[in-house]
């Protein structure tokens, strides 16, 4: 039987992450989903009052049920947020998540365009047909997009729904709030100050909205399945038709480029929106492996079949 004062501290629990910690609607539901899995394990047990032993068995058994362990992870995270919230209101004397175990996770590499690669698409947005007026305004919103997600690393979700009062009157700056209400400024360079000036001297013309990328439909701006097609008609007049071009591999793109070219580790952070910073921390690696590849590549004493540098014993003068 289903304990409902669990079901109470849970309510409590997800209005004080919506009210004070600014979380949105799906994060709130995910840790709904969460909690009222852990209440059914437990079953007579109400939530407040497991073990650790109670909640490392609910543990063993999303590992047993062969989820992955990135959703182990969230689950995990969700019971430490909510045991920490029962400790800080005093539902709780001690925090029973203290000896879980987070599973360990492998996250891939992320392959980004290469400088070349994103120039080329670049310059695809600007030979994109202009026959009628609305080629000519589909391709000015191509080029903005296209050179405002390169030149900041916003989410796809962010720049499709800017607003024209997150812009500074200059064009150099864009104010974001993002994930988890966080919020951000974020630098743009002359190209896509200049890519935006040139869209919005012709939106302009067209009814008032606040979007930066006005649209008729229910959503008021245009959606990403919107920017994603015409990312990929753009990307196959640039030769990466081959790429699994999206808007989250141009993010990328910006990321490893900086970081690349010594962009200082916590800016970048900034910039992106991350709250931590070890998910940063992953285009370090990424600019490491493609220097690792470039002397497999192009050291003349690199054999290219191993890998590795062939010649004298390099721990000897």
């Amino acid at each position: 039987m289903r304990d409902h004062g669990s079901d109470r501290l849970i309510a409590l629990f997800l209005d004080m992450m919506a009210s004070e910690r600014g979380a949105a609607h799906k994060t709130c539901d995910a840790y709904r989903r969460d909690l009222s899995a852990v209440t059914t394990f437990l079953k007579t047990i109400p939530i407040n009052e497991a073990s650790a032993d109670d909640l490392k068995d609910y543990m063993s058994s999303l590992t047993a049920r062969g989820l992955a362990a990135s959703t182990i992870a969230r689950h995990l995270s969700t019971l430490r947020r909510f045991y920490k919230f029962l400790v800080t209101e005093g539902m709780r004397a001690d925090n029973p998540t203290g000896r879980l175990v987070r599973p360990k996770l492998t996250r891939p590499l992320p392959a980004p365009l290469s400088v070349d690669e994103t120039e080329a698409l670049i310059q695809a947005c600007y030979a994109l047909p202009q026959k009628s007026e609305l080629d000519q305004l589909r391709r000015l919103r191509t080029i903005c997009l296209v050179e405002m997600l390169y030149a900041t690393g916003l989410r796809v979700s962010e720049l499709v729904s800017l607003r024209r009062q997150s812009i500074s009157p200059e064009h150099d700056f864009i104010h974001i709030r993002g994930k988890g209400g966080r919020e951000r400024l974020v630098p743009m360079s002359m190209p896509a100050r200049q890519a935006l000036g040139g869209w919005l001297a012709v939106r302009d013309r067209g009814p008032q909205s606040d979007f930066v990328f006005p649209s008729r439909g229910r959503l008021g701006h245009i959606s990403r399945q919107n920017f994603w097609q015409a990312l990929k008609q753009v990307g196959v007049l640039a030769g990466l038709g081959g790429h699994k071009l999206s808007p989250h591999v141009v993010r990328h793109a910006f990321a490893t480029h900086l970081v690349e070219n010594g962009a200082d580790l916590r800016a970048v952070q900034q910039m992106l929106g991350h709250a931590d910073i070890s998910t940063t921390q992953i285009y370090t690696h990424v600019a490491q492996s493609g220097k690792r590849r470039l002397v497999e590549a192009a050291h003349p004493l690199s054999d290219h079949k191993t890998g590795e540098i062939r010649g004298k014993d390099w721990g000897k003068d």
